[in-house]
């Protein structure tokens, strides 16, 4: 399957019929790569914006769906997001200085300890009461590269094998997520599962858009497709939060709710917070769960970014959720997948470019590269976002909840199978198919960011930051509200 608009809209189950609604500005120099990097990232933006177009035309009773534009600028822009952020003129703190990739005795792993608790585990791991770079590069050059990481992983850490595509293609986890579709989603059509609509909410939410519709048509209010619509937010890092991100930009309540243990990364949380509010709850706590449920009974959608199974102890698995919220969109984001021997492991974007032999591409086994941004975070959380807009449209016609799951190394192998079935053209521009059925425009220069960024005071300080990639007629150009402080608001809908 190609990475093209056409092919992500049909894994979403879209119309074809509304693709010619989408128009590309292809600008080169955009996302350089080895891989077809940026057309991934334009895809996934593209389809999101169209699913967003389509949600805000029904909801709204508009006679067409919006068209929709997508500038590879802006996308590009916002595929490193986190690298454009600046706090009261302070650059924000990327990956912590143990991870990394790190030379073995038979190759290279790379290591994840952004978060102290993986930092911890890596050094038991290696038998390391404390250690720097050059203690930890010592210990990990005395053994190979399947040893670490199985040693690793059985610590609670996370270290990965460096891995060409083809023996990740006889990876019995290979196997696994290449036989499931890039976009898994199940309508929940027991009897049981038949929408009960809040008493507060989409008759509301329905006149809220179209009164917007019909402002943004003279220049008011713009068209927010999900304006009513209450997401609980259960992801961490950056490919959920940038798809609950993603839908606060178009009108959702989203509320993020952490362990209070687990503090996500402050300059990460700042990035991906936009347009969100966030409050901590602790699900073993009986006074918490209770708050947590009653936010349950409220929700319209439930995104989680945890490993599979879990939050099944909390009852949180999506047949539980739907017995408890009939009428329930609940979309899950794994890194490696909900099926496999890897399915339970923990992982992140730079873990899976190197298990997958992306970072191989990229590079070469002697040394190895990376993708120009964390192209499968954020490309996977524009598809989630995606998933959840096309699942408030179905719903809306038969009455149904969803069930839908998306995980970064399927992204991954939806971008190595494209690059093994091109051959049109360099990068793959120009490819008939796609220029008949999304409009691509003209290939103008990438030329630089600054009018893709803007700044605004907030509860965390002066930010500069980028603007939303997702653009259509009448839609909303920036979120509603800045970021705040991790956990510091109340556990109650908006």
């Amino acid at each position: 399957m190609d990475v093209s608009l056409a092919s992500a809209w049909a894994a979403l189950g879209g119309e074809p019929g509304l693709l010619p609604r989408v128009s590309t500005v292809v600008r080169e120099g955009a996302l350089p790569a080895r891989l077809p990097v940026r057309e991934l990232a334009r895809a996934c933006v593209g389809v999101c914006a169209l699913a967003a177009a389509e949600l805000g035309a029904r909801r709204a009773g508009l006679r067409e769906v919006p068209r929709v534009r997508v500038d590879d600028g802006a996308v590009a822009t916002a595929f490193v997001s986190e690298r454009h952020l600046l706090i009261d003129g302070r650059a924000p703190v990327a990956f912590a200085p143990l991870s990394r990739f790190w030379r073995t005795a038979d190759g290279w792993v790379r290591t994840h300890a952004n978060y102290p608790h993986h930092r911890e585990r890596l050094l038991s791991a290696l038998g390391l009461p404390e250690g720097d770079a050059t203690a930890v590069g010592a210990a990990l050059a005395e053994r190979s590269s399947l040893e670490i990481e199985e040693t690793v992983y059985a610590a609670g850490g996370l270290a990965v094998a460096l891995r060409t595509p083809e023996q990740w293609a006889a990876h019995d986890q290979a196997a696994a997520v290449a036989a499931g579709p890039l976009v898994e989603h199940d309508r929940a059509d027991t009897a049981h599962a038949r929408v009960t609509p809040r008493s507060d909410a989409p008759e509301a939410a329905a006149v809220a858009t179209s009164v917007a519709a019909v402002s943004a048509s003279s220049g008011g209010a713009p068209l927010l497709p999900a304006a009513g619509v209450r997401v609980l937010d259960l992801t961490r890092v950056i490919a959920g939060p940038v798809a609950t991100r993603t839908l606060a930009l178009l009108g959702a309540d989203v509320l993020r709710v952490d362990p209070p243990g687990t503090p996500e990364l402050p300059d990460q949380h700042i990035d991906t917070g936009f347009g969100k509010r966030s409050t901590a709850l602790d699900l073993t706590r009986a006074a918490d769960r209770r708050v947590f449920e009653e936010l349950l009974s409220g929700a319209d959608v439930v995104v989680t970014g945890y490993r599979p199974g879990a939050l099944d102890r909390f009852g949180l698995s999506p047949q539980a959720l739907l017995a408890r919220r009939p009428g329930l969109v609940v979309a899950q984001l794994s890194a490696w997948g909900p099926y496999g021997p890897w399915a339970g492991r923990r992982g992140f974007d730079s873990l899976v470019q190197v298990a997958t032999g992306i970072a191989v591409v990229e590079g070469s086994a002697e040394r190895p590269g990376a993708l120009p941004a964390q192209a499968l975070d954020h490309g996977t959380g524009y598809l989630l976002a995606a998933a959840v807009l096309r699942s408030l449209t179905e719903g809306a016609a038969d009455g149904h909840g969803r069930v839908v799951r998306l995980s970064l190394a399927r992204t991954a192998a939806w971008l190595l199978e494209s690059a093994a079935r091109r051959g049109e053209g360099p990068r793959g521009e120009g490819r008939r198919g796609e220029v008949l059925r999304a409009g691509v425009g003209g290939g103008e220069a990438f030329d630089g960011v600054e009018v893709r960024l803007a700044e605004r005071d907030s509860p965390v300080g002066r930010l500069r930051y980028a603007l939303p990639p997702v653009s259509f007629e009448d839609g909303p150009g920036d979120w509603a509200r800045p970021p705040g402080p991790w956990g510091a608001d109340e556990a109650r809908w908006g």
